[in-house]
């Protein structure tokens, strides 16, 4: 575990911590990311409290996250460079397949590496100041924190290689139509939705939760015929669980909410 970060704060929403708000402080630089600040990011993926339920990963300023700090670019052989690139892969690891679901409350520049950590979060909530861009290419860079792997997944290949090859840069509405974010909300808003959908993430079953975190994604990925058998086996331990069952009773004997339109 490394020291403590002053890059970043953490704080805790409801009863017994269920909702946990990891906001980045490094409004000075538009948050961008140091090595310091993506291991802290990991440590308190890793020691969030047991009864913690969902995360928000918050910008402090006007910014979520303006990408990687190059202040600490620093010259790198080959293999140096892979184990930096790894050590960034390992921390949002523990985003994307840690022990809750996240939703990134997004505001102004999500941009380079801001956007890599946006792509590890399970729901991204954009305000209208959003602003999306990938300007390795035009540095002599390539992305090394996982944006290769996620982000064509919400956006396909070709947008992405646009954005590489030619440093386009998608805003707020643009950017929602594409697959970058899922929700498009009003100017200075992002926090205030990305929390009210953490407490209702967080009322949901741990397992269903989990099952959508972890086997999901990997079922996507799989054949038709695996991903049905491993659906077939999230579905049957997940209806075994003692709270899945009081929920369904529960619906049946109408002390739960319907689904509306509204």
């Amino acid at each position: 575990m490394t020291q403590p970060s002053t890059d970043l704060h953490l704080e805790f929403h409801g009863e017994q911590q269920q909702v946990a708000v990891i906001r980045l402080t490094r409004a000075a630089k538009r948050n961008a990311l140091s090595d310091g600040l993506i291991l802290a990011l990991r440590d308190a993926f890793e020691n969030l409290p047991a009864s913690t339920r969902a995360a928000v990963i918050d910008g402090e300023g006007p910014h979520f996250c303006a990408g990687l700090d190059l202040s600490e670019l620093q010259e790198r052989d080959a293999g140096q460079g892979l184990h930096h690139s790894r050590m960034w892969h390992a921390a949002l690891e523990h985003v994307q397949h840690g022990p809750v679901p996240v939703i990134a409350a997004l505001h102004g520049a999500v941009v380079g590496g801001g956007l890599e950590l946006a792509s590890a979060c399970h729901i991204r909530v954009a305000d209208d100041t959003t602003f999306y861009a990938l300007p390795e290419g035009s540095r002599g860079i390539f992305v090394g924190g996982g944006g290769s792997v996620r982000i064509p997944k919400l956006i396909g290949a070709a947008r992405m290689t646009d954005m590489m090859l030619t440093g386009r840069v998608y805003n707020a509405v643009d950017g929602e139509r594409i697959g970058l974010a899922q929700y498009l909300v009003p100017a200075g808003t992002a926090f205030d939705k990305a929390l009210e959908l953490a407490h209702r993430v967080a009322g949901n079953a741990p397992l269903t939760n989990y099952a959508l975190m972890h086997a999901l994604p990997r079922i996507a990925e799989q054949p038709a015929d695996q991903g049905f058998f491993t659906e077939a086996l999230m579905a049957a331990i997940a209806q075994s669980a003692p709270e899945a069952k009081a929920r369904v009773t529960a619906f049946l004997e109408g002390r739960a909410n319907k689904v509306s339109k509204d």
